[in-house]
């Protein structure tokens, strides 16, 4: 198995494996994106993520999306994984641990006080993992969002 940063090249690799994603989380109805516009951030003239694969026998078998954030408090920036999926034939392998494991690294290297994620409350598999890994997770935090027509409401909002 080997972890390494995503190259240009990747790009429809890891939108194809955004969509097995999607698919088991049962979105696939949300994925609107496309491969030229995740190619634009992570490679383009201001890249905004990054992307490590997992491979097996030279196959893309998992990927970790992930970009800086910042934390007031700790007055560091961090990173927060956006997401980890690995195949669902390659797991229990070590893959998921080995992404795990390779980004708390690379918060190690840039300095970073935090590496942080979401994680959906009915996915007790990955709930499980991710606290044997040494992850809390937090029961008083929700994530809000704001999109579309809601987002325009409130860039408008007097």
């Amino acid at each position: 198995m080997r972890i390494r940063a995503a190259q240009v090249e990747d790009v429809p690799t890891i939108f194809e494996l955004i969509q097995a994603l999607a698919a088991y989380e049962k979105l696939s109805h949300a994925v609107t994106g496309n491969v030229s516009a995740l190619g634009e951030h992570l490679f383009g003239d201001r890249p905004c993520v990054e992307a490590v694969l997992a491979e097996l026998s030279g196959e893309s078998v998992g990927f970790a999306l992930f970009f800086t954030n910042y934390s007031t408090f700790l007055t560091k920036p961090g990173i927060y994984l956006e997401d980890l999926f690995v195949l669902p034939d390659y797991r229990g392998k070590g893959i998921g641990k080995a992404l795990l494991s390779h980004l708390a690294g690379l918060a190690l290297e840039r300095g970073c006080g935090r590496l942080e994620w979401s994680v959906l409350d009915w996915n007790e598999p990955a709930i499980g993992f991710y606290q044997r890994m040494g992850a809390t997770v937090l029961p008083d935090w929700r994530i809000c969002r704001v999109t579309g027509e809601a987002m325009s409401q409130l860039a408008s909002a007097d």
